[in-house]
């Protein structure tokens, strides 16, 4: 039953009804009604995780995500993750992750991954990580390849920040494509290419029928007329973003000896 998973999924239908969102769900005979298999995810927004879990749950499936171990810093969060077989990843030592997803997936769950790992700004498909396909093959399970589109509306990564999480009203578009097998001796690079060329089809394809992308809108990749970055010019923004962050955790790691040093020489 898991009473904390169940809790979670009639907060989320609620805040679906409360933001009247118009979800539209294709593709849902392509999940797994049982055993385990890898959910890959796009990224573009903050948000994107609940429509595709919201899909899963109508396929009668739960879905476990693999998240940031930061979250684990925060007390309610630490909780969820512990009670919802959520998978926090450490980015330093990921192959514990890695290793519990793979014992999730032979144990029969859904692991659902963001292969571009970060959000991607210009809403196009980013370079993937190899480690959905690498799971995959060694838990002997199934990929699901799925798309979001439109939950970057609501928020996302721009410049100016914009939020609309409020009775939008907004569609939101969720597409499962047809399982991919990744064999054990299938290179992980040749798998991970096929799988990113599925879901750049699967992307096209729900964006072709989401209905009109308004030219200028910030929400509308540039490839469709809209002002999100190219993906060269997004990749700029995302190398500049990487390096504030390095020096700013850099600075703190600084601060933390300097004052573990004082504390030392006061005694």
């Amino acid at each position: 039953m898991e009473p904390v998973y169940r809790t979670l999924e009639i907060i989320a239908h609620g805040l679906v009804r409360a933001q009247g969102l118009d979800l539209r769900f294709s593709g849902l005979e392509n999940i797994p009604r049982t055993g385990g298999a890898v959910l890959t995810v796009n990224h573009t927004s903050y948000v994107d995780f609940l429509p595709a879990a919201l899909g899963m749950y109508r396929a009668g499936r739960r879905t476990r995500y693999m998240i940031k171990s930061e979250v684990m810093d925060v007390a309610i969060m630490r909780f969820l993750v512990n009670h919802t077989k959520t998978v926090p990843v450490n980015r330093s030592a990921g192959a514990d992750a890695y290793r519990l997803a793979v014992e999730e997936l032979i144990d029969g769950e859904i692991v659902a991954v963001y292969p571009e790992s970060t959000i991607s700004r210009s809403f196009e498909l980013k370079e993937f990580k190899s480690g959905a396909v690498r799971m995959a093959a060694e838990a002997g399970v199934p990929i699901v390849p799925s798309i979001v589109w439109g939950a970057q509306r609501q928020w996302t990564k721009t410049e100016t920040g914009s939020r609309n999480i409020g009775r939008s009203r907004l569609p939101v578009a969720v597409r499962y494509g047809s399982p991919l097998t990744v064999a054990a001796d299938e290179p992980p690079e040749a798998a991970t290419a096929r799988l990113r060329e599925s879901m750049t089809t699967l992307l096209h394809t729900v964006q072709d029928e989401y209905g009109p992308h308004p030219a200028g809108e910030f929400w509308v990749p540039s490839r469709l007329g809209g002002s999100a970055p190219t993906p060269e010019e997004a990749h700029v923004i995302e190398d500049d973003e990487a390096a504030r962050k390095a020096a700013a955790r850099a600075a703190r790691e600084k601060a933390a000896g300097d004052r573990a040093a004082r504390e030392q020489d006061g005694r």
